[in-house]
């Protein structure tokens, strides 16, 4: 399986990219951080890639995915994992900011899967962006507007993908709270918050139950992603959700 992961140079990017690596795929890592890339391409065993893309880019873009198919010999399957999320309330949120998150949310998704269309046409493979449960399943959370937003508005662009191009398996795969890796496999979303923001808001997230008090085991996400790539078009699966079962009363 010929699997392009963006957005792998840390947190679930990078474990997908590798996880999926150690169940046999072929993989190209792609993100920013070329040293993380190689360090994680490393990880990942003989035969994986690592290619430095800006998916807010185009040419980059293009660049990057031409790269990838040198190297792999075509794409059976991409994985868009870039997800960024300021922590602001909206009122506080300024035109660079909502432009940030757009570019990298949803426009970065928009463009490498334009540059890698045609190669998946050809394989019929599989798409698979990760989203998020605050785009879908729950109301926005207060502190995370802007996230929300674009996460949203990624699950729209995916199903319009699908109804462009319905050689190729378009999948969103909603993501609840998820305990991420180790070292450079941690997540960083939360990285830039505001800590005093931070502590106004998480209580607002717990007493709506936003929280549910576990996370998932990242292995089990891999597991899930190497999944529906591996169904191919022919096993599309639409949209997905894997989140923590809450504790037990």
């Amino acid at each position: 399986m010929r699997t392009v992961v963006v957005g792998a140079s840390s947190g679930l990017g990078r474990c997908i990219g590798v996880g999926l690596a150690q169940r046999g795929a072929h993989v190209a890592l792609l993100a920013r951080r070329r040293e993380r890339l190689d360090d994680a391409a490393k990880e990942a065993g003989p035969g994986t890639v690592a290619i430095a893309c800006d998916a807010t880019d185009e040419e980059s873009c293009r660049s990057a995915i031409t790269d990838a198919v040198a190297a792999l010999g075509g794409i059976d399957a991409l994985v868009y994992a870039p997800g960024i999320g300021p922590l602001a309330r909206l009122v506080d949120t300024d035109a660079p900011t909502w432009r940030s998150v757009f570019e990298t949310n949803v426009m970065g998704a928009a463009l490498v899967t334009r540059a890698a269309l045609h190669h998946l046409t050809e394989s019929h493979g599989t798409a698979v962006y990760l989203s998020s449960v605050s785009a879908s399943m729950t109301p926005p959370w207060p502190g995370l507007g802007a996230y929300a937003v674009t996460k949203a508005a990624l699950d729209k662009l995916v199903e319009a993908w699908r109804a462009e191009h319905p050689d190729v398996a378009f999948s969103r795969l909603v993501v609840g709270d998820c305990g991420g890796g180790e070292g450079d496999s941690m997540t960083e979303f939360a990285n830039a918050w505001d800590t005093e923001l931070a502590a106004e808001v998480m209580p607002e997230w717990m007493a709506r139950k936003y929280l549910s008090g576990s996370l998932i085991d990242v292995d089990h996400l891999v597991n899930m992603v190497d999944a529906v790539l591996r169904g191919g078009a022919s096993m599309s699966v639409p949209s997905i959700t894997v989140a923590p079962r809450p504790p037990a009363k």
